[in-house]
């Protein structure tokens, strides 16, 4: 393998559209308002690809170090585990992943509140800077938070609330209580990719003393949690396209959940966490699809 193709593989491409629907679907309500710019947008895409590849990177040096990437590990092999990237070589793609992040973010930031108020610059830094944090500290460090159980949240935090509605405020410079509920689609439906992650490799978390919230309530009551995600995105989809008055094209983006209801039994039927792989990307493709079909309801 090339070193081209390594570096792709450790990227972990196939993360991205989960990502991207925050970005997508903040930006479509504030077409939807008429409130659209094509530099933030393509910004926003730029900086998000950036922080989720430093998140990816740092995943894969976080877990190797820690023992957590071994022959147990069910997930497919991480490059750092198969030792086809050093770890110096990882510490140095983190860095410059990261300083590229905060570069574009940087960007994006003046673009945006340009002549702004200096306190809002000065929040989006701080949310900036937090989001570098996030992505580096889920498995790096003494205390990541990742092997502590605050995943979720964070994913929650991160891909849903700061994804959305911050993205949404930097085209309208607004902001209003309704958009939790755009923000829950994507911060929930991402808590449930982690959640299936985890549930995944529980066996091998647990003897790795990586405290997942599947380890911590187990893989039966996981299973009760992950219906709870899916249904609770489904609602919040409900009442996004209800309350903001979106048009009558925009029900086509409920579609995706009967791929999502289809996970939820295979969910409960499974008791081989192997066969949970494959579903991880059915719920990722899933939410990217609805993002893209609320895009394209608002601008047809």
């Amino acid at each position: 393998m090339n070193k081209i193709k390594i570096w792709i593989k450790a990227f972990r491409l196939r993360t991205l559209p989960l990502s991207l629907s925050c970005i997508i679907i903040g930006s479509s309500l504030a077409y939807f308002k008429s409130s659209f710019n094509w530099s933030i947008f393509s910004l926003a895409i730029i900086t998000t690809i950036l922080l989720q590849v430093l998140s990816n990177l740092a995943n894969d040096y976080g877990d190797a170090i820690k023992g957590t990437d071994n022959e147990n590990r069910i997930g497919p092999e991480r490059t750092l585990q198969s030792g086809v990237i050093t770890q110096n070589k990882m510490k140095i793609a983190i860095i410059v992943c990261a300083i590229l992040a905060f570069i574009s973010g940087l960007t994006l930031i003046y673009i945006s509140f340009n002549n702004y108020s200096i306190y809002i610059i000065l929040l989006f830094i701080f949310l900036g800077l937090g989001a570098i944090a996030a992505a580096i500290k889920y498995t790096i460090g003494k205390k990541p938070y990742g092997y502590s159980g605050m995943g979720d949240l964070f994913v929650y935090l991160f891909f849903g609330l700061v994804g959305v509605i911050g993205t949404y405020f930097l085209f309208t410079k607004t902001i209003n209580i309704q958009l939790i509920l755009p923000a829950s689609i994507i911060g929930l439906l991402s808590a449930a990719v982690l959640n299936m992650n985890n549930m995944r490799d529980i066996e091998n978390d647990r003897a790795c003393n990586k405290n997942t919230l599947v380890v911590k309530i187990g893989f039966n009551n996981a299973k009760y949690y992950h219906s709870t995600l899916i249904i609770g995105a489904l609602v919040s989809l409900i009442l996004t396209i209800i309350l903001y008055k979106l048009p009558l094209l925009s029900y086509i983006s409920l579609a995706p959940f009967i791929i999502l209801i289809k996970n939820i039994k295979t969910t409960w039927r499974t008791t081989i966490n192997a066969e949970l792989d494959p579903e991880l990307k059915k719920i990722a493709l899933s939410t990217f699809s609805i993002s893209l079909l609320i895009a394209i309801s608002v601008i047809v």
